[in-house]
């Protein structure tokens, strides 16, 4: 049976922080704390059956306090980016922070990233342990409209995967697109150009210089965002020839959201590791760590190096809200947002 454990991680904003540790029967350890619902770290057996670190996180608060990367972290009220950190709904317009060049990224300056979520753990199920998170965004906040309700749900099982049920209502029309942001390393440690990654996708969003959808879905025939067969990230990064230099793109998955289906799978050939990524969302961000850099120290004062880790972030389309040709994010009064996100491991 999975088990959980529990210790007092800090205070924030008068807030106890604390941190989950979940191990399963096969000695998987995925730990997370109710600060962002970051993940902060995940272990998980080689071929060999030795656990490493596959996700990039830190040992600590304080460090996750002093600024990071999202590692690991939920994203929203709206996850990716809108343009101008503005838009339009029923007629009002809306202002948001400005975080990112010209546009709003992942919810704003204090996104559901950096607040502290009420922690409930569940009754234990034979093959798995869960943990549901609260948090109440209050009308306003960052710039959004109504108050938004949410749970999320993470939970373990004896099959190794991470599964994460997100779930919010609201009391006025409101924009929601919810994210994990985990960096993973499948290798343990090192840059991950190696890995081997597939794509469930024939399509991307093309995108302006700074990375807001001009609406067109491109084919990724004959480009170097073919992962349509698996393909490590290092064979075509250097044809990338245009900002942002490595890859940061938003891919329209085959499913087109609403089921439960295989979104992305990855592979690294030195350890054997496998993620799979099963997803009920539209589409999947691939972001192999452009600006990561060794200035960072991950877990055990190891330091980051630039593409040392890579995200899959199952999401709706980015500036999804400005754009009514893409799927709407949008959520009114008596609606629920609901979507799934799967994270599998394995070895081959």
């Amino acid at each position: 049976m999975t088990r959980l454990q529990e210790q007092h991680w800090g205070t924030v904003d008068g807030k106890s922080v604390q941190l989950f540790s979940l191990t399963n029967r096969n000695g998987t350890v995925v730990k997370v704390t109710n600060y962002g619902l970051i993940i902060t770290d995940i272990q998980t057996g080689d071929r060999q059956g030795r656990l490493g670190h596959v996700v990039l996180g830190f040992d600590n608060l304080d460090s996750y306090l002093k600024g990071h990367p999202f590692f690991g972290a939920i994203a929203g009220r709206v996850a990716n980016r809108i343009a101008n950190g503005r838009f339009t709904l029923d007629g009002q317009e809306y202002a948001l922070a400005i975080n990112n060049g010209p546009n709003h990224l992942h919810g704003g300056d204090k996104g559901f990233d950096k607040v502290v979520w009420t922690a409930k753990p569940l009754p234990a199920k034979e093959h798995e342990q869960a943990i549901e998170f609260h948090y109440l965004s209050p009308d306003g906040e960052e710039g959004y409209p109504g108050n938004l309700d949410l749970t999320v749900t993470y939970a373990l099982t004896d099959e190794d995967e991470l599964r994460m049920d997100y779930r919010a209502t609201t009391d006025k029309a409101t924009p929601v697109n919810l994210t994990n942001h985990s960096y993973f390393n499948l290798a343990g440690s090192g840059d991950t150009l190696s890995t081997e990654v597939y794509i469930a996708a024939d399509h991307y969003t093309a995108t302006d210089e700074t990375l807001i959808p001009t609406g067109e879905l491109v084919s990724v025939r004959g480009t170097p965002l073919d992962f349509t067969t698996p393909t490590a990230m290092s064979v075509n990064i250097e044809r990338l020839q245009e900002f942002p230099g490595g890859y940061d793109h938003n891919f329209v998955l085959r499913s087109g959201g609403g089921k439960l289906e295989l979104a992305a799978r990855a592979y690294e050939p030195t350890t054997g590791r496998v993620l799979e990524v099963l997803t009920t969302e539209p589409g999947v961000q691939l972001y192999n760590g452009i600006w990561l850099s060794e200035d960072i120290k991950l877990h055990e004062g190891v330091p980051c190096l630039k593409f040392g880790g890579f995200c899959l972030e199952t999401q709706h389309f980015p500036d999804a809200i400005n754009q009514p040709g893409m799927p709407s994010v949008v959520l009114r009064p008596g609606g629920t947002y609901q979507t799934t996100t799967i994270y599998k491991f394995s070895v081959k």
